[in-house]
Order: C-alpha cells, then sequence, then structure tokens
C-alpha cells in the first residue's frame, strides 16, 4: 500500500512539474534581428527570480548619423534623455509571463513613444512581437534569432588620437668610406 501510495505521489508531482513547464513561456533569450532588419535587440531574463524579460539594443545597421556622430534617443519627450546612445537603451523592461510568452510595454526610440507589447516564440528562431496603442490599433513582425557575436559596443570608449610630437632629427648620413 506505501509503494502504491509512494507511486501515485510521485506521478503527482512529475504531472504537476511537466504541465507547469507546458504552461510556463518559452524562453525569449538571445539575439533577436527586427523584422525591418535596422537593429538588433539582446533579451534576456530579469526581474524577480529571473521570471521577467528585459531587452536593450546591441546593434544598428546605421549606428552613426549624418554628420558620423552615434545615434541617440533624439525624439524622446524627455529633454534630457535626448542624448542617450540608441546602442545600449533598454526598449523591453521587466514583461511579465503572459500565457505562452511575454508582455508588457516596449519604448519605440523612433517615435519616442512607448506601446503595449507582447511577445511569443512562434519557432526556435522566430519571435511574433506585437504592439498595440490604445489596446485597439495594432501591429505585428517577425523577429529572427541570430548569433550573438559581432554586436557593437554599447558603449564603447572613443579612444582619442594619438598626440602628434615633435619630428625626430634626422639622423647624420653615414660618413663615406675613406678610400
Amino acid at each position: 500500500m506505501r509503494i502504491a501510495f509512494g507511486l501515485a505521489a510521485l506521478l503527482a508531482s512529475n504531472l504537476m512539474a511537466a504541465n507547469a513547464a507546458l504552461a510556463a513561456p518559452k524562453d525569449l533569450s538571445g539575439t533577436w534581428l527586427t523584422g525591418d532588419g535596422r537593429a538588433k535587440i539582446r533579451i534576456d531574463r530579469c526581474g524577480p527570480n529571473g521570471g521577467n524579460a528585459c531587452g536593450k539594443v546591441v546593434w544598428l545597421k546605421a549606428p552613426v548619423d549624418e554628420a558620423g556622430a552615434p545615434r541617440t534617443d533624439v525624439k524622446n519627450p524627455d529633454p534630457k534623455k535626448r542624448a542617450r546612445p540608441i546602442i545600449g537603451l533598454s526598449l523591453l523592461d521587466n514583461l511579465k509571463p503572459e500565457d505562452d510568452g511575454f508582455a508588457g510595454e516596449i519604448y519605440n526610440a523612433d517615435e519616442g513613444k512607448i506601446y503595449q507589447v507582447s511577445l511569443a516564440r512562434e519557432s526556435e528562431g522566430e519571435l511574433n512581437v506585437q504592439g498595440c496603442m490604445l489596446k485597439v490599433l495594432c501591429g505585428s513582425q517577425t523577429w529572427t534569432r541570430v548569433p550573438d557575436v559581432n554586436q557593437q559596443a554599447a558603449a564603447a570608449p572613443v579612444e582619442a588620437p594619438a598626440k602628434k610630437t615633435a619630428k625626430a632629427a634626422p639622423a647624420k648620413a653615414p660618413a663615406a668610406p675613406a678610400q
């Protein structure tokens, strides 16, 4: 009888764990190329016990503006944030698990606006991103998983050019051999 109860308890705990795994959203961690190919977003687990999802810009197709300066958050409604570099900028902050994905807010640096967003894996290499304004005007795109290599540095220090030193006086020409 004890064996039957032990097996029943083991079976029940395994079923509960399997159901929890099925109910839990798929992990979104990795680097994703946006649908338009203009940026790569690195998504990692964050928040309490790593249960949420956060994402930041790690690469831009056009990382500098027309003047050659790094792109910044110029459309941000807060003037104090307009000088923030886009590379390294957090777009997804503490998205909460929901159904088979994550939901929360996404910052759109192109417009300086925040939208409601839901993210769900379509496959191992595809992520469905659906954003909504006022919960009625919605759009979606598919992001594609890309390797984590070759990312632009989030805050790469710019090295100052080496100072030019005075040129050394040319060395004297060797004396002609005596004849």
